[in-house]
């Protein structure tokens, strides 16, 4: 499968930065891809006889990043909206396909995967169960030459990180007191590496802006190259990262890996004068590390997995992929919280102002890791 095959290839990559169907059913008409779709179970119950399911990636739904995310929008579907649900969570990706099966045999109307690398079970499960919907968290459908498709009743959930991301880049490069500043990831994946390309370059457009010199360290965005843990578990691998980091000056380090990042952090508090950037949800709200989070770059998870519910139990389904941009508020930057004080009010109106040209257009935030 594509994703398996990626994966082996980005791991030994990783490694290496370290060391430096079942037939559709004739149907009088097919809608086109992005049309609503209503499946039988959705026409003959309401919302309380709905059921919507969640699978979560390496890391479960206490992560306090991503897969957390993604639940509590699940939640807060059961809590508002009465829809039915079911979950499971993976321990590794050898339970990816195991998992969204069972959802399917469970008679889930709506099953969403958590993560770039559950693209190939929820692609093969929407192509065996065309009455069923489906969504994927963090990344779009293609064939196995990795060229895009569409399917009716699939969901591509993604988000373009690199717009919040180049705005954490430029307050780093503005708050550092040792002019360097890092990042590293989980696995060199498109959902991980756009918000290393977006940070890269807000530390450059404030080197460009204020004639400084901050050095990121962590990603070479024109080589698409730099330093990975290998998977988004191991707390120690991004504390080792985190420390060699801290040694080569580090003051500011944004983290995109999962619980991964909380070794990161714990690295961060052990040495005393270095912050952190969080990814996914506001760090200073869901870690314990509140007090040495700069800020984090947000991605509303959990309202594109509550409105996705909503749309399905609803009847009105639709497989137009959602993209979370800054202009729908689909993804941004975090409050400064304890640092607020410590923010110059140049820099935050510089950034509020670099925000506005992102939106405008007048700033095009550049990744081949984007979205599209």
């Amino acid at each position: 499968m594509k994703k398996s095959i990626y994966a082996t290839a980005v791991v030994a990559s990783a490694a290496l930065a370290l060391a430096a169907c079942g037939a559709a059913p004739e149907e009088e008409e097919t809608p086109a891809a992005g049309e609503e779709t209503t499946t039988a179970e959705e026409t003959e119950g309401g919302a309380s006889d709905f059921l919507a399911c969640v699978v979560s990636d390496q890391g479960g739904w206490d992560d306090q990043s991503f897969n957390q995310s993604a639940y509590e929008g699940l939640l807060r579907a059961v809590d508002e909206l009465g829809v039915q649900e079911a979950d499971a969570e993976s321990q590794s990706d050898a339970d990816y396909g195991p998992n969204v099966d069972s959802m399917v045999q469970q008679g889930c109307n709506l099953t969403i995967g958590v993560g770039f690398l559950l693209e190939d079970p929820i692609q093969a499960a929407a192509e065996a169960n065309p009455d069923t919907n489906f969504g994927l968290v963090d990344s779009t459908f293609s064939d196995a030459d990795f060229n895009p498709v569409e399917y009716d009743n699939a969901k591509p959930i993604v988000f373009n990180t690199a717009e919040a991301a180049y705005l954490a880049g430029y307050v780093a490069a503005g708050m550092t007191q040792s002019g360097t500043v890092a990042t590293f990831g989980g696995m060199q994946i498109p959902s991980v590496s756009i918000f290393m390309d977006g940070f890269a370059d807000g530390v450059a457009k404030y080197n460009e802006d204020n004639g400084t010199d901050v050095t990121l360290l962590g990603w070479d965005k024109a080589a698409q190259t730099g330093s990975f843990s290998g998977d988004f578990e191991n707390r120690a691998a991004g504390q080792t990262l985190t420390e060699g980091f801290i040694a080569q000056g580090a003051d500011i380090i944004m983290p995109v890996a999962g619980p991964v990042g909380l070794g990161a952090a714990a690295a961060a508090d052990a040495a005393g004068d270095v912050k952190i950037i969080g990814v996914d949800s506001d760090w200073f709200e869901s870690t314990e590390f509140g007090s040495i989070v700069l800020t984090s770059v947000v991605k509303q998870i959990g309202q594109a997995v509550f409105d996705t519910i909503s749309e399905s139990s609803e009847g009105s389904f639709t497989a137009a992929p959602y993209i979370g941009t800054l202009e729908n508020e689909g993804v941004g930057l975090a409050p400064f919280h304890d640092f607020d004080a410590d923010v110059p009010q140049e820099l935050k109106d510089a950034v509020a102002d670099l925000q506005e040209q992102i939106i405008a257009g007048d700033i095009v935030v550049e990744s081949v890791n984007a979205p599209q």
